[in-house]
């Protein structure tokens, strides 16, 4: 054998650059599916049937087109890891090369290495052609710098790629940023009717996925019962398509919004597709400028989109790896709480908690501003020990893969690599939350109570926060406002605060 070629879970393109130069007649594709992917953290069954049923039906679209394949299934096999699952295979094929695309996790691409150095078989690591910007050009941008801004990054982005750009090679509307537009509520009445995502009901290979999941990982958190996603490039398009068709148009504006018992709004639900490459971002970026350009949406909302998938996305991943693996460690306001227990059962008080930790069990699934302002914010205020969110975001998402999580979660949510490339920590209290939402409607705490009966957890959290990290705030321009509105309290009340957050920290089952 001359090339033993390695696809991992979420490298599943037909393009990929790992199959350039394949020969069927010398090479060989290698899969594998082992329990070390779904327990390095506990992969909740969601998470890992999505994982399973796309890599099957991808094991299927390559036999289809003649490719040779190794494919270990789980359960027909009796190795634990990637690493003891590539030994086995290199031991019996001896091929000259193991080629493969930039892996998305630090761990395995540094598993994989080992294995190879081990058998004495060359590793081939081809820069992964799916994303816009590579590790070079990245750590080209991030040369000399002690800290990053995502904007500069993005407006390069924008610039190379030349997307929303007039024949000037100006921004269109005239700015680069329509984040101010696109920060809408949706008021008492709520969002109407929304446009439903289209639905993927289980296949036969989905539905022998859900059975072995629930054979293996039974006793996995969440639920893959009401499994719905995309699981081949085919289907991605279909929920591509329909999102450019029915939510587009409200998305931007409506993107930080939240309401009580709708999960997805008007969010495209693209990011599991393309965190498994069954899409590629440039295709989702084109298609969401075309539908501008053709007048059919707000330019506002295709920015904000944009600017996610062209900027955050790949600015994410550049961050992870260039700051791995010092990132997972990093825990620069020496936050040491444990995770309370709830953000496994979704069983707690607190409305907001209960909706978005309910829908990520169930479905897999919540957007941004859940993750960043509900979950993230909760776990930044308690003072959780940023690996143990980590280990959660990791486990509950299906669209978390690490290059993207890791950096969103440890540096984003917590704050924990301090201001390396985020500019201030994203901290709130209950105001936000009642501001952006329903959430606080029936809850049995009140946003505006800030200690004693009834106090809002979030703000309770959120002051303590501010109070112990008050000289951190006021020092940065973007927080110094915290830091004084904490000064109108008097010498009694940041005490009463201090003593609800305590309480509330020895005995979180309570809130």
């Amino acid at each position: 054998m001359r090339n033993l070629v390695v696809v991992l879970g979420d490298q599943l393109s037909l393009s990929s650059v790992a199959f350039e130069g394949f020969d069927a007649a010398q090479d060989r594709v290698w899969m594998a599916e082992v329990r070390e992917e779904s327990e390095h953290v506990p992969s909740a069954r969601m998470r890992t049937a999505l994982f399973l049923s796309a890599m099957r039906h991808f094991a299927e679209a390559l036999t289809a087109r003649g490719l040779p394949l190794d494919y270990l299934k789980l359960g027909t096999h009796g190795f634990g890891s990637i690493g003891d699952a590539l030994t086995g295979t290199l031991s019996r094929h001896r091929p000259q090369a193991v080629v493969m695309a930039e892996a998305g996790e630090w761990r395995l691409e540094q598993a994989i290495a080992g294995v190879c150095q081990a058998a004495g078989v060359r590793l081939v690591v081809r820069d992964d052609l799916h994303f816009l910007a590579s590790r070079a050009e990245f750590a080209d941008h991030a040369q000399g710098k002690s800290r990053l801004v995502m904007e500069a990054f993005y407006r390069h982005m924008r610039l190379k790629h030349q997307v929303l750009l007039d024949d000037l090679g100006r921004p269109e509307g005239g700015q680069w940023n329509f984040d101010h537009d696109n920060r809408g509520a949706f008021g008492r009445e709520g969002p109407g009717m929304l446009p439903p995502p289209p639905s993927f009901a289980p296949d036969a290979i989905t539905r022998e996925v859900l059975a072995d999941v629930e054979t293996h990982f039974g006793d996995h958190y969440g639920s893959a019962a009401r499994f719905d996603w995309p699981v081949t490039r085919e289907q991605a398009l279909v929920a591509l398509k329909d999102f450019i068709a029915f939510r587009l148009q409200d998305f931007g504006r409506f993107q930080d919004a939240m309401w009580t018992d709708e999960p997805f709004l008007y969010h495209g639900l693209l990011s599991s597709s393309l965190n498994l490459k069954l899409l590629d971002p440039r295709e989702v970026i084109d298609a969401a400028v075309a539908h501008w350009r053709a007048g059919a949406v707000p330019l506002e909302s295709v920015e904000g989109f944009v600017r996610q998938i062209l900027g955050w996305r790949e600015f994410m991943r550049g961050v992870y790896w260039w700051r791995m693996p010092r990132l997972a460690d990093a825990n620069a306001l020496k936050h040491h709480h444990d995770l309370p227990d709830w953000y496994w059962t979704g069983n707690v008080g607190m409305n907001c908690m209960k909706q978005a930790i309910g829908q990520t069990l169930r479905t897999g699934y919540a957007h941004h501003i859940q993750r960043l302002m509900v979950t993230g914010n909760f776990a930044l205020t308690f003072g959780v020990a940023p690996a143990q969110v980590h280990a959660w975001y990791l486990s509950v998402y299906v669209d978390a893969v690490e290059w993207v999580e890791l950096p969103n979660t440890v540096g984003m949510s917590l704050f924990a690599d301090g201001a390396r490339f985020v500019t201030k920590p994203y901290a709130a209290g209950g105001a936000y939350i009642r501001r952006m939402s329903n959430y606080c409607d029936g809850c049995r705490y009140q946003p505006g109570t800030r200690s004693g009966e009834g106090a809002c957890p979030m703000t309770v959290m959120y002051w303590d926060f501010v109070a112990r990290h008050e000289r951190m705030l006021e020092n940065n321009p973007r927080t110094v406002m915290m830091a004084r509105n904490l000064r109108r309290f008097s010498a009694e009340e940041r005490a009463a605060i201090q003593g609800s957050a305590d309480a509330m920290r020895e005995r979180p089952d309570l809130l």
